[in-house]
C-alpha cells in the first residue's frame, strides 16, 4: 500500500485548483460537496467554472499561480492540460508545503484523489493506486448500487446521537447499541416512518440497551479453513467482526486475520510440530481470562476446529469456569487438498471409508492400525506427516504395503503458494526431502493427481 488513504478534514480550508479545462471540472465537482474555500487559476476557465465564480462558489483567478498563492493551502490540484504547466504548478505547491495532485501523473503527485460513493457523512473511497481506474470506477458502480440511498440520513441521525449514547458503557454495551441502530432498527423505522421514525427509534433502542445486563463473554470456536479468505464460511467472517479478542494459531494465514476487527485484541498462540510452541493449559487460560471479562473471545483455529485442533481441552476449560461457547466449522485442509488434485476422498469400487489420521502427537510419531491402511484401495490423510514420512512409510511396508502405492503430498493447500508432490510409498521420503516443502502439508495415502500435468507441470517434472 504505496498510498495510506485518509480523509482530511476540509472545513474552512484552502484548495488551490490551477487549470480551468475538463481536468479541473472533475476535480472542482468533488470539491464543491466540501465546506472547503476554493481558488481557482484559469486564465481561459470553462463556462461551468465561470458559473460557479458568479454564484460565490469558487474565488476565479484570470491568471497562472504564483508562490504567494499557496501559502496556507491544504491541498492543491494542477489541472492544467499543457504538461509543463503543470510542472510549474507543482513545483511551487510543493515549495510551500502543500500536497498537490498532479492530475494523470500519479508519480508527481503527493496524493491521488479515489473514486467515492457519496451516501454523506458515509464516504467510501476506492483506489487503485493509478493500476486500475476502470476497476475502481467498475466498484464504485458496483457500490453505488448496492448501498441504499437512506445509508446517509440514518448515519446523520446517528451522529447527533452520538452524546445521548454515551450514557452506555464504553466499549461492548455501545458498539451492541450502535450495531442495532445501523443494522435492523434504524433502516426499519427510516423505511416505515421516514427521518422522524429514524430518529424516535434511537430513543426506544437505547432504553432497552441501558436496561439490558451487561452481556456475559463468550467464545466462538471458530475454523478458518485451509488459508484461502475465500473458503471462510459467512458464520466464520461475522465472529470475527464481532471479536473483542482473537486468540489465533501459527496456520492461520494473514489474509484472514486482516479480516479480523481492527480494534480486536490479537494474541499469536502459535504451535510448531517439534518446534516452539504456546503451552495448551496457557492457551486454555487465556481464553478463560479474557472472556471472564466479558470479552467476545475467537479462538481462531486452521482448517477446522474439530480435526486435530485440541478442541476439547479448550472446551473443558470454558465449561469449567462455567464459559459460554459454540463451534463454527472450517473447511479441513483435506477437503481443500483432495480439491486441488481433482480427487474424491471416497469412490464407488475402491474405498467406501477414509481415514483423517496424524502423523506425530503428544508422544512422538502416532502409531494407527497399519495393517489395514496397507491393504489395497486404503485412502487417508495424514495430517502434520512430512517428519513422520520415514516412520509412516516404514510400518505400512513392514504390514504388506504395495511399495507402487500413490502418495501425495500437497503443501500450502489453497493458498497462492501451493505445491503439489506426487510420489509412491517406496520413495515418499526421498522426494519429500528433495522438495523441501516448509509450509503446512498433507500427505493422501493411497490418492494420485488426477491431472498432474495441468496441476503443476514444473514441479511434476523436477520430482519425476
Amino acid at each position: 500500500m504505496n498510498h495510506f488513504p485518509i480523509f482530511v478534514s476540509l472545513d474552512a480550508a484552502r484548495v488551490v485548483v490551477s487549470g480551468g479545462g475538463d481536468p479541473a471540472l472533475a476535480k472542482l465537482r468533488l470539491l464543491l460537496k466540501t465546506p472547503a474555500v476554493l481558488t481557482v487559476f484559469a486564465a481561459d476557465p470553462a463556462p461551468e467554472i465561470a458559473a460557479w465564480a458568479e454564484a460565490g462558489k469558487l474565488a476565479l483567478e484570470p491568471r497562472a499561480p504564483e508562490a504567494a498563492d499557496f501559502v496556507g493551502a491544504t491541498l492543491a490540484y494542477a489541472a492544467e492540460e499543457d504538461e509543463a504547466e503543470a510542472a510549474r504548478t507543482a513545483a511551487l505547491a510543493r515549495a510551500a508545503g502543500v500536497l498537490v495532485n498532479v492530475v494523470d501523473n500519479l508519480d508527481a503527485s503527493a496524493f491521488i484523489t479515489p473514486a467515492i460513493v457519496d451516501r454523506a457523512p458515509v464516504t467510501v473511497a476506492i483506489g487503485t493506486e493509478g493500476a486500475a481506474p476502470v476497476l475502481a470506477r467498475a466498484i464504485k458502480a458496483d457500490l453505488e448500487a448496492r448501498l441504499p440511498a437512506s445509508l446517509g440520513p440514518i448515519a446523520r441521525i446517528g451522529k447527533a446521537f452520538r452524546k445521548l449514547a454515551e450514557t452506555l458503557p464504553h466499549g461492548r454495551a455501545r458498539r451492541d447499541f450502535w450495531s442495532d441502530y445501523y443494522t435492523t432498527a434504524g433502516p426499519r423505522a427510516f423505511a416505515e416512518q421516514g427521518e422522524a421514525g429514524a430518529a424516535a427509534a434511537l430513543d426506544d433502542l437505547l432504553a432497552h440497551h441501558l436496561g439490558q445486563t451487561a452481556r456475559p463473554g463468550h467464545v466462538a470456536f471458530v475454523g478458518s479453513g485451509p488459508g484461502d479468505p475465500e473458503l471462510l464460511t459467512l458464520k466464520a467472517r461475522r465472529a470475527l467482526d464481532e471479536a473483542d479478542v482473537v486468540v489465533y494459531d501459527r496456520l492461520v494465514t494473514p489474509a484472514i486475520l486482516e479480516l479480523a476487527r481492527r480494534e480486536a485484541l490479537m494474541i499469536d498462540v502459535g504451535k510448531e510440530g517439534f518446534g516452539p510452541s504456546t503451552s495448551q493449559d496457557h492457551i486454555n487460560a487465556l481464553i478463560v481470562e479474557h472472556a471472564r471479562k466479558g470479552a467476545q473471545v475467537v479462538r481462531l483455529k486452521s482448517g477446522d476446529p474439530t480435526v486435530f485442533g485440541r478442541l476439547d481441552e479448550e472446551i473443558d476449560a470454558c465449561d469449567a469456569a462455567r464459559i459460554g461457547w459454540h463451534i463454527v466449522p472450517g473447511i479441513t485442509a483435506a477437503s481443500a487438498a483432495v480439491a486441488s488434485i481433482g480427487q474424491s476422498l471416497t469412490r464407488r469400487g475402491r474405498n467406501a471409508s477414509v481415514r483423517f489420521l496424524t502423523g506425530h502427537d503428544v508422544a512422538g510419531f502416532a502409531d494407527h492400525d497399519w495393517a489395514a491402511l496397507a491393504r489395497p484401495g486404503e485412502v487417508a490423510a495424514i495430517y502434520m506427516g512430512k517428519k513422520a514420512a520415514r516412520f509412516v512409510q516404514g510400518r505400512l511396508l513392514m504390514h504388506g504395503a504395495d511399495r507402487a502405492t500413490p502418495v501425495t503430498v500437497i503443501e500450502n493447500a489453497s493458498r497462492p503458494d501451493q505445491r503439489v508432490l506426487s510420489s509412491t510409498l517406496a520413495t515418499l521420503p526421498t522426494d519429500l526431502a528433495a522438495a523441501a516443502m516448509n509450509g503446512p502439508a498433507l500427505t493422501f495415502l493411497g490418492l494420485a493427481p488426477r491431472a498432474a500435468a495441468q496441476a503443476l507441470p514444473a514441479l511434476q517434472k523436477e520430482f519425476a
